[in-house]
């Protein structure tokens, strides 16, 4: 049977974290409590958000997205990974490869981008605060949350187009816990030249602009937080900064050091451990790096809590 890629392979195997035995349980337990936190938190981030007039302002607009985002990205590959360590096998459709390397890639491109405009919003909030309702209006936090997904989509389908004109011949079992690129390019028995450079272009593009803005607005905002002249007005502006600085460096360090290295099956191994961090780890931090220390998110909390008690 074939598709029509010419590809003998109907579907692959999924390798997992480890083939250690005695670790499948307690990594079972662990990764579905990480998930469960994550989903939980980040839909309670999404409802407090909607729930709560107060904090419809362009931080909370991107950070309902990002929430969005996160919850969104643990789904398309937890599940699989869970059966890694419970099923002796864990399969998974040429198709179904294909479609999860497709959302992986949209969502991690889309949360690197919301993360960017995050930076743009402290930038804006803390050197411009006068003109802030001006330069993130409405419209404005619109485009630059639209555009995050417009260079998901585009990265994801410049990925997963690549991917589907590849022959794979005889080997199928993938050495990672999710249909990520560099795993199932190893599998292919025909050239991946270009598959890898349309990866350490893309990559390398998205990593540089994400990170750079990011940087560079917080050299800005460093720069002006240093001329506050209130030690407290100084302690709560790196407060509300070193949040999303913790965020950006996890995220962007992890998956840099994924995909901008030699695709050998050390340095695989090596970056599915790295992987860890970007796909399982931030996507739970987020909510509560945001939430714990944020307190309009506490106020708004008490105040939906309140309003479920005596209704």
């Amino acid at each position: 049977m074939t598709h029509g890629n010419s590809s003998l392979v109907t579907e692959f195997i999924l390798e997992g974290l480890t083939d250690r035995p005695e670790f499948q349980l307690p990594l079972f337990f662990l990764f579905l409590g990480i998930y469960v936190v994550t989903v939980v938190a980040n839909w309670g981030l999404i409802t407090l958000i909607s729930l709560n007039s107060h904090l419809h302002t362009p931080m909370y607009y991107f950070l309902f997205n990002l929430a969005f985002v996160d919850v969104c990205y643990s789904s398309v590959f937890t599940p699989k990974m869970l059966m890694n360590f419970v099923l002796e096998k864990n399969t998974i459709s040429y198709t179904g490869c294909l479609t999860q390397l497709y959302f992986c890639c949209f969502f991690v491109i889309a949360e690197c981008y919301i993360l960017t405009a995050m930076a743009y919003d402290r930038y804006v909030a803390i050197c411009k605060p006068l003109l802030y309702n001006v330069i993130l209006s409405p419209r404005m936090c619109t485009l630059f949350v639209f555009g995050a997904y417009v260079m998901g989509c585009w990265g994801s389908l410049a990925h997963t187009l690549c991917m589907a004109r590849l022959t794979f011949c005889d080997a199928n079992v993938v050495n990672h816990y999710l249909c990520d690129i560099l795993p199932v390019l190893q599998l292919s028995c025909t050239s991946t030249y270009n598959n890898e450079t349309v990866v350490f272009v893309l990559v390398g593009m998205n990593i540089l602009v994400s990170t750079s803005t990011t940087f560079i607005s917080y050299a800005f905002i460093i720069s002006s937080i240093l001329r506050i002249s209130s030690t407290e007005g100084r302690a709560k502006a790196f407060s509300t900064c070193s949040s999303h600085i913790v965020t950006v460096s996890l995220f962007c360090g992890a998956a840099a050091f994924m995909y901008l290295q030699p695709s050998d099956s050390e340095s695989m191994d090596q970056g599915k451990v790295a992987s860890v961090f970007y796909t399982n780890v931030v996507p739970m931090l987020n909510p509560l790096i945001y939430s714990l220390r944020n307190k309009d998110v506490k106020l708004a909390l008490k105040k939906t809590l309140k309003r479920q008690v005596f209704s």
